[in-house]
């Protein structure tokens, strides 16, 4: 037994000084390009130091932090705490495998990385000649391959938590994330002029047919992109609120995540919102969870619908094929130059990406193409017509069977969870939270949302934890046996 701690100590100490040698010499080669590059590769060394003294602190702090980051996209903050992560992911599970401690991880999470292994095809076949787009296109669709990658690493690290730190203390700790978004977005509301421009424009992470200053975005850059963070948290505090005694706290939280949804004013966060009640209330069904549903959508679509710009992004639905037999696809795609309608520009845009996917249709064009194929210059704003477009028919069906095998883990953990168990009722809302996801990718480019799904991940791997709860009707009895 010595013998062997002699070996590890040795060997661990060697890694630590070739560890130290490189950084040495990263240090020289970055502070040659840019002053401020030392100075983050400092701030990444004390986070490794953090982690390996109080990896639950660290872990949970990183994912609190990654909510504030979006408005520094254009100094590629955001792309270097993923990358961060992904460096910080890869050493600590490497200390942990050559100290011979366990690694944790899960079937799913297996699939998830073969998955994303898999998309690295296309930036193969890219400079190969295998796709629509040449191999000068390699740089853009390498970082979003990077960008999936760190979703893999983040599940990784969070599942190192497994074992030391209990579920809910993950999910409590998770609405940290909250403080600073919901700051700024209380700023933008009411005193704009106190914050910098930075926290005032577009993130550029993505490009927006319509984005008005008038829509709250709080720190995450778009509207759109901050509802959709919102509708994650705005499920989680009802399931806390189902939990919880004190439930006073939960409800005013729930309150202040609805009134910031409804300023966002993106009409597809009211179509998630309904479909994720629904499937959270439908296996369930009874009077306090369908009143509970009622009361949390008729808040949210109340408060949209008796807005002036509410009523205005409602109407213009009239002049939609939805709704206005004379309007066909055609005259649909002729109005989208004129009329700013969101809708019809997006029928426009999956038009003409629907026109160039036919002419590379097995594997596509490659990731993240999809701006530089219309003359719209935007994202797609329809994830299944973005996977077919970028992937052809090959990633299309890889892009349905990574939704259908999510869907498939969340009913297995369902059903293997303790009937009427928190944890049975927290897999629950990621489901409600994933359909309502899959149902918004027909109109949003919800993939894109790449905060929304650093904090997805972490809820989807604490969900395959063993939660240690017994069941509530066993509590229930408990209780009634004290009293008697």
């Amino acid at each position: 037994m010595l013998a062997k701690n002699r070996w590890i100590f040795a060997n661990l100490t060697l890694w630590i000084g070739l560890i130290g040698s490189l950084v040495g010499l990263a240090m020289g080669f970055l502070a040659g390009v840019n002053p401020l590059y030392p100075m983050l590769l400092i701030v990444a060394i004390a986070v490794v130091s953090c982690l390996f003294k109080n990896p639950e602190a660290t872990i949970l702090g990183l994912l609190i932090l990654r909510s504030a980051l979006d408005p520094f996209s254009a100094q590629q903050l955001p792309a270097a705490f993923a990358l961060g992560v992904d460096v910080l992911t890869i050493l600590y599970v490497f200390v942990k495998v050559l100290t011979r401690q366990k690694v944790y991880t899960d079937a799913f999470w297996w699939f998830f990385a073969s998955w994303v292994a898999l998309q690295g095809l296309w930036v193969i076949l890219l400079p190969l000649g295998g796709l629509g787009m040449d191999g000068s296109y390699v740089p853009t669709s390498l970082r979003e391959w990077v960008r999936l990658f760190s979703w893999v690493m983040m599940y990784l690290l969070v599942m190192q938590l497994k074992g030391t730190t209990p579920a809910r203390r993950v999910v409590s700790c998770l609405f940290g994330a909250l403080i600073i978004p919901l700051l700024v977005a209380t700023l933008q509301l009411l005193a704009p002029s106190l914050l910098p421009p930075v926290f005032l424009g577009a993130s550029g992470e993505e490009i927006a047919p319509i984005e008005g200053l008038s829509r709250v975005r709080g720190t995450l850059g778009l509207a759109n992109t901050f509802s959709s963070f919102l509708s994650l948290f705005i499920l989680l505090s009802w399931w806390k609120l189902k939990q919880v005694r004190q439930r006073l706290p939960w409800i005013v939280l729930l309150g202040f995540l609805v009134f910031f949804l409804v300023n966002t004013q993106s009409l597809f966060s009211l179509i998630m919102m309904a479909v994720a009640v629904f499937v959270i209330i439908l296996p369930r069904l009874s009077v306090v969870n369908l009143f509970g549903g009622v009361v949390l959508l008729t808040s949210v679509i109340g408060l949209f619908a008796n807005s002036e710009i509410g009523q205005e992004r409602l109407g213009s639905i009239a002049d939609t094929p939805l709704l206005n037999p004379d309007i066909d696809i055609s005259r649909a795609v002729l109005l989208s130059q004129s009329d700013n309608n969101s809708f019809n520009w997006r029928l426009a845009q999956w038009t003409f990406l629907l026109q160039a996917w036919q002419q590379y249709p097995i594997w596509g064009y490659g990731l993240l193409t999809c701006s530089k194929l219309t003359v719209l210059h935007n994202y797609a704003h329809n994830e299944y017509v973005r996977a077919l477009v970028e992937g052809g028919i090959v990633g299309f069906i890889a892009f349905l069977v990574f939704l259908g095998a999510q869907v498939g883990r969340l009913l297995q953990l369902f059903h293997q969870s303790p009937p009427d168990s928190d944890r049975q009722d927290f897999c629950l809302t990621l489901l409600g939270m994933l359909v309502a996801m899959i149902v918004g990718m027909i109109t949003e480019n919800i993939w894109t949302h790449t905060t929304l799904f650093f904090y997805w991940w972490a809820l989807f791997a604490v969900a395959g934890w063993e939660w240690d709860e017994p069941q509530k009707s066993e509590v229930a009895s408990a209780n009634a046996i004290a009293v008697s």
